[in-house]
């Protein structure tokens, strides 16, 4: 029986991942959820689930959730506030897996508190890994924690290296990664047209049911771009070895191009409950709740190289991982900032590459050897893209 932590316990990932816990309770205990203000669902869910901790990191939120629990029948729950609270939780004795799957810069700080207690950490959020990069892999290292990649296309990679591979070794035997990519809402839309595209169209993602912010991403391909700069850092590839590649069906989920020419793909029904079982399960594996796929009726996949004039995101994002330093750093954030514009209505779709390039060349790039430095770039950077937003007009 092991004790998890999920980070994030109210979006898609977390409740995937209760989804696939409920179905295995001799396999695992959930010790701590954790919510930013959404304290509806993560009622809910510690009335199903029963940990010992819940927070919420809003302060005011928590305050209503405690009232909320006067009058039920939860009892013995212990209710934390705050950013503090994340890294405490995901660092108890009797936790054994840490499930990372706060979304953005705001998951680093637990994510990272987790691998330097030594935890098994399932990485759900790249951009914490993008942020502080080999700051992140070497706690991994120094402590003995195990890092096993939750989305879709890393983990598909995972489940293709030799046996006995752990993250952050070389495959000496490994020539290439092929990164699939479905290409998401706007592959064939006319270039002209992108620029009145409304958020609920960029984030009616074809294939995946995704938060907003990963939508978007998806839809202008940063995601894939921050996950080629996660596939680097997490098997130990130059950035010209990991060739993208669009596969609109999303069945592949990634493949692993070996020296003597063998190509291993893992292919599956794009459910996020697969990846998630099979890192809960590791070295083994369990049910996780999801169809079987049934090639006769995908009947034809498709592949084809992205096109950067369509996603300009990725060519930065090339960019970033090339010059390195605290690029990815800025990248990160610039995304981050420009995606919430745009879901607010404040800029254009075709404007959230423009705010990321201004904002990578408006700053010296350092070298990203601290964690204090990487969190000065991203309050900085996030501050100079909100200027950048704010002078382009809607």
């Amino acid at each position: 029986m092991k004790g998890i932590c999920i980070l994030g316990a109210t979006g898609s990932i977390g409740v995937s991942t209760l989804d696939v816990v409920a179905r295995h309770p001799e396999h695992y205990k959930v010790i701590a959820l954790t919510a930013n203000t959404n304290i509806d669902a993560l009622y809910g869910q510690c009335l199903a689930h029963r940990p010992e901790f819940a927070v919420v990191v809003d302060e005011g939120k928590a305050q209503e959730f405690e009232e909320k629990l006067k009058s039920s029948p939860i009892s013995g729950l212990q209710i934390l506030s705050g950013v503090k609270a994340l890294e405490y939780v995901a660092t108890l004795g009797q936790v054994d897996s840490v499930m990372a799957a706060i979304v953005g810069a705001a998951g680093l700080l637990p994510s990272l508190a987790a691998a330097k207690a030594g935890k098994t950490v399932l990485l759900a959020n790249k951009e914490a890994l993008v942020m502080s990069g080999d700051i992140f892999m070497q706690a991994v290292t120094e402590s003995g924690a195990q890092l096993l990649p939750i989305d879709s296309e890393h983990n598909a990679i995972f489940q293709c290296m030799p046996a006995g591979y752990k993250t952050g070794m070389q495959a000496k035997q490994v020539r290439r990664i092929l990164l699939t990519a479905s290409g998401g809402p706007f592959r064939q839309t006319p270039l002209e047209q992108l620029a009145s595209v409304t958020p609920a169209q960029a984030v009616a993602h074809p294939n995946w049911d995704m938060g907003k912010k990963i939508s978007v991403d998806s839809a202008t391909m940063m995601n894939k771009g921050l996950e080629m700069i996660e596939a680097c850092l997490l098997f130990n590839m130059e950035p010209e070895q990991i060739q993208i590649v669009i596969h609109p069906q999303s069945v592949i989920h990634s493949m692993v191009d070996y020296v003597d020419g063998t190509v291993l793909a893992q292919m599956g029904n794009p459910d996020m409950r697969i990846p998630i079982a099979y890192s809960l399960a590791w070295p083994e594996r369990f049910d996780s709740g999801a169809q079987p796929l049934d090639i006769f009726a995908i009947a034809r996949m498709d592949f084809e190289a992205p096109d950067l004039e369509r996603f300009p995101c990725l060519r930065l994002a090339y960019e970033a991982i090339n010059t390195g330093g605290t690029l990815p750093t800025l990248l990160n954030a610039a995304n981050e900032i420009a995606v919430d514009a745009f879901l607010n209505g404040q800029i254009r779709f075709t404007d959230i590459p423009v705010i990321i390039e201004r904002c990578m060349q408006a700053f010296e790039v350092k070298p990203a050897d601290s964690l204090a430095v990487i969190l000065e770039t991203d309050q900085q950077a996030r501050m100079a893209s909100k200027q950048i937003a704010a002078g382009l007009k809607r």
